[in-house]
Formats: C-alpha cells, sequence, structure tokens
C-alpha cells in the first residue's frame, strides 16, 4: 500500500493524494493550484498518471483548492464515481460551474486584450476546462451522510466526520483490507478553528495507523476573537466613518463569506458596529448563502440565534446580494458607506479585482483581507506591502489601507491542530504533513514531534511514493 502525493506538498493549494492499495486506487481530493503564475502550469501538468487505474475519489470538502479539477479529471477520461457530504455535492453543483465560467471569461478577456495589442503568439488562450465539461463532470458526484460508512471500492469502506471547516467539510477515516488485515486511514482534510461561528467544531477521532494532517497555519497562532473583533471593529470605523470610504472584504464565496457576514451582524448587535450596509457582489456566494440556510442544522446554536435576530432587526445589518453585472458596475458610483464583500478570497479573479482596481488607488477606502493568501497571489502582494499592483493590464497604486485581521481564519491554527491530534489514543504508525507552505509544514512537523512524542513525522515530497509500512 502507498500513498502519492500529486498538490498540498509544500504548499497550501493543489490537494491530491493517490491511494494505492492491493484490491483498488483512488484519490483523496482533485484540488485546483491557485496564486501566481505558475498555478496555471501546474493545473495544465495536473493528473499525468493512469486516470484509468483509478476507481474512486473522496473529496473533503468543496473549496476549489481540493475540487476545483474534478471537471478536468473527467474530461480526461475518469468515469468512476466522485463521493462527498452531501452538502458538499449541493456546493459544487454552484462552484464548478462558476469556476469554469470564470476560466471561460478570463480566456476570452486575454485572447482580447492580446489581439488589441497586436500580439502574436500563433495560438490562443483556453480555459482549463468549460461549463460544460464541468457539467458533465457533476453527473459522478454521489452524496453520503456524516457518520454512515459506505464502500466506494473493493476491500475499502469510508466515512465522512464534520471538519468544522465549511459547510459539508469533512474528515475522511478509511478502513483498508490489506495483506489480510484492516488499516485505517485519517485524512484531516481542512480542520475548522475551534469556537468559530457558522459550522460546528471539528469531530474528534481516536485511532489511526497512518494520518494526514493539514499544515496551513503550523507555525503560528490565531489572535483570540475579542483582540480579532477589536481590529475588525477599528478598520471599519476609521474607514467608514473617519475617511468615510468604502471597506473591500475579498473573501471566499463558500464559508468565508457567510462566517464575515455573522460576525459583522454580531459587532452591529453587540453595539460595537453601527448600522452597516453590506452588499455581497458574488453571485456564487448568493446561491452558496441561499444553500447554507438550507443546511441550518449543521450550523452553530449561536449562529442560529445571530440569524433570528437579524431577520427580527432588518435595517441594522442590512445585507444585499448582487447578481448582474450591471448592478455590480453601479457600485463604483458609490465612494463611501459600503462594506463589498466579494469573491475570490485570493483576489485572483472574479468581481473582486473589479472592485479592487477602483478603490486601492482611493486613500478613503480600505481593504481588510480575512484569509489564507497563497505565496503568488495578488492578496499576498497586497499584504506584503505592494506599492503597485497589475489589474487587467492596468498599473494601480496602492493608497488604501490593508488590514490583515488573521483571527477570522477557518483554519485551524498550531495549537488547536495539535489539540486535535491530541485525541489520538496512540501515535500513528505514520504521520504526513501537508496543505501548508515549506516553513509552516516544517515547524508543525517539529511541534508534533516535540510536544506529542510522535515519531515517523513526514513531510512528503510531491510525486513521490510513500510506502505505508
Amino acid at each position: 500500500m502507498e500513498l502519492t502525493f500529486h498538490g498540498a506538498a509544500g504548499e497550501v493549494t493543489g490537494s491530491c493524494a493517490r491511494l494505492r492499495s492491493e484490491r483498488s486506487t483512488g484519490l483523496i481530493d482533485c484540488g485546483m493550484f491557485q496564486g501566481g503564475k505558475s498555478a496555471a502550469r501546474k493545473n495544465l501538468r495536473a493528473l499525468d498518471f493512469d486516470l484509468r487505474a483509478l476507481d474512486y475519489v473522496l473529496l473533503t470538502h468543496a473549496h476549489l483548492d481540493h475540487s476545483g479539477l474534478i471537471p478536468r479529471l473527467v474530461a480526461l477520461g475518469y468515469r468512476g464515481a466522485i463521493h462527498a457530504t452531501a452538502a458538499t455535492v449541493d456546493l459544487l453543483e454552484i462552484m464548478l460551474l462558476d469556476a469554469a465560467y470564470i476560466q471561460e471569461k478570463e480566456a476570452e478577456w486575454a485572447n482580447r486584450h492580446n489581439r488589441a495589442r497586436h500580439v502574436r503568439r500563433g495560438w490562443d488562450a483556453a480555459p482549463l476546462y468549460t461549463v460544460a465539461q464541468a457539467e458533465a463532470s457533476l453527473k459522478r458526484l454521489r452524496p453520503h451522510p456524516y457518520g454512515q460508512p459506505f464502500e466506494p471500492a473493493a476491500g475499502l469502506r469510508c466515512t465522512f466526520h464534520d471538519a468544522g471547516h465549511i459547510l459539508g467539510s469533512a474528515i475522511i477515516e478509511l478502513d483498508v483490507e490489506q495483506g489480510g488485515s484492516v488499516r485505517k486511514l485519517v485524512f484531516s482534510g481542512d480542520l475548522g478553528q475551534p469556537f468559530r461561528p457558522v459550522v460546528r467544531d471539528p469531530a474528534t477521532l481516536a485511532e489511526a495507523d497512518y494520518l494526514c494532517i493539514e499544515s496551513t497555519y503550523g507555525d503560528r497562532l490565531h489572535r483570540p476573537m475579542k483582540e480579532t473583533e477589536d481590529e475588525l471593529v477599528h478598520a471599519m470605523q476609521h474607514t467608514l466613518e473617519v475617511k468615510r470610504g468604502n471597506v473591500i472584504i475579498p473573501a471566499f464565496a463558500v464559508g468565508r463569506t457567510q462566517e464575515v457576514i455573522f460576525v459583522l451582524a454580531d459587532l452591529v448587535r453587540k453595539g460595537r458596529l453601527g448600522n452597516l450596509e453590506i452588499v455581497v457582489d458574488s453571485p456564487m456566494a448568493a446561491a452558496t448563502t441561499e444553500l447554507s440556510l438550507r443546511y441550518d442544522h449543521l450550523w452553530d446554536d449561536e449562529t442560529r440565534g445571530l440569524l433570528a435576530w437579524m431577520r427580527e432587526h432588518p435595517g441594522r445589518a442590512s445585507v444585499r446580494f448582487v447578481q448582474d453585472v450591471e448592478e455590480s458596475i453601479a457600485l463604483n458610483d458609490r465612494h463611501h458607506g459600503l462594506v463589498i464583500i466579494s469573491a475570490s478570497g485570493m483576489c485572483d479573479a472574479g468581481r473582486v479585482k473589479y472592485h479592487l482596481r477602483n478603490n486601492l488607488s482611493r486613500r478613503e477606502s480600505s481593504i481588510i483581507i480575512v484569509g489564507f493568501q497563497a505565496a503568488g497571489s495578488l492578496g499576498r502582494r497586497l499584504v506584503e506591502g505592494a506599492r503597485y499592483v497589475t489589474l487587467f493590464g492596468e498599473r494601480v497604486p496602492v493608497h488604501a489601507d490593508i488590514y490583515t485581521i488573521g483571527g477570522l481564519s477557518a483554519h485551524a491554527d498550531q495549537s488547536a491542530l495539535l489539540a486535535w491530534l491530541g485525541n489520538f489514543h496512540r501515535p500513528p504508525r505514520q504521520t504526513f504533513v501537508v496543505h501548508g507552505e515549506q516553513r509552516a509544514a516544517e515547524a508543525f512537523r517539529t511541534a508534533i514531534e516535540s510536544r506529542l512524542g510522535w515519531h515517523e513525522v513526514n513531510l512528503p515530497v510531491p510525486g513521490e511514493p510513500n510506502p505505508l509500512r
């Protein structure tokens, strides 16, 4: 039995692990690489193994860095089932179509831009996959509830447990028949930070022979929620009341947008912020928020209570969802008083790029970064203090204030990750630290070894098979 990591090894995006056992071969996640120019090349080179040998695909959750290559996988010939939680399946029906639409539009824009500049390359830019290919891939999705085992392939039993990261996110537990015995593999997926709004806290497991653990924030601690709220209140008040500008919040449409809405509404309810006009400019975020309301049984109790308050006080934290392009463009005429939440979370695609183009050069406005920014992404460059950025071929000066509010992360920090690992009754035979940039992964491996006393903690190399001993 062996495990090969084709992404998210020494980096955060592109999650994809290939498990080969004596009776089957399958993928755990099939994610898109994100961040910087190298991501496009990586996505084109991904899935460069025999897809005909795959018997199943299991998905931890719907974020594109874990699911975004599913349409390409199917377009290249995979014909098996793709298993996920019911909420993840519903989210993917929104997200994969949206991703394909954005890719088609950006390829169209690039070709039009090159023709206008008389750039001759001998070939046109093409999307990684089309809307039609995304639609075809949805037919392969199979939903499953939390806590109920199923058999995706011969000699394999799978159970999904709540990962507390976003709606439908799962820890994957696999019981694999191997050599006359059963081995247990656990894939953490992305683990949520405990005691955060909207979703429930991550489930805990007690046993694993082999474990894959994420390390996005494996080298640091998040600020306590009170300090995070203090930071957010300062940024909002300084922008809206002192500078009298707009607040732009790049946020992932799934999970982060809903969490930000509820955090802001809670601050209004507590009297720490005045009435807010919140505009969510992302059709996908609108659709996923509507979907989230249908899955309120997966929310924590505090969020259900806050939603009831919002419905009773509709003018206090008003939320408007923008669908039409014309309505989105009209937001450019509002120079103060708006809180605009828009995708993508790393600022590399979608409508948020237009809002950045129109607000980065304005000293009255502020950009509030509330999630992880991968190396090479536009969001990362803003966090690192870029004075100019390029948007749609235009050089834009950065005069707006840039705030980074790390405490709102949907990923567990080092302390929470170690606490989750502490629930295992004994160390796994082998532990693989994945889904973290090299520095974070190395720091977390050291923390596991020193704090928990575990051995056989590995940092896998992309593309190299790891025999499971």
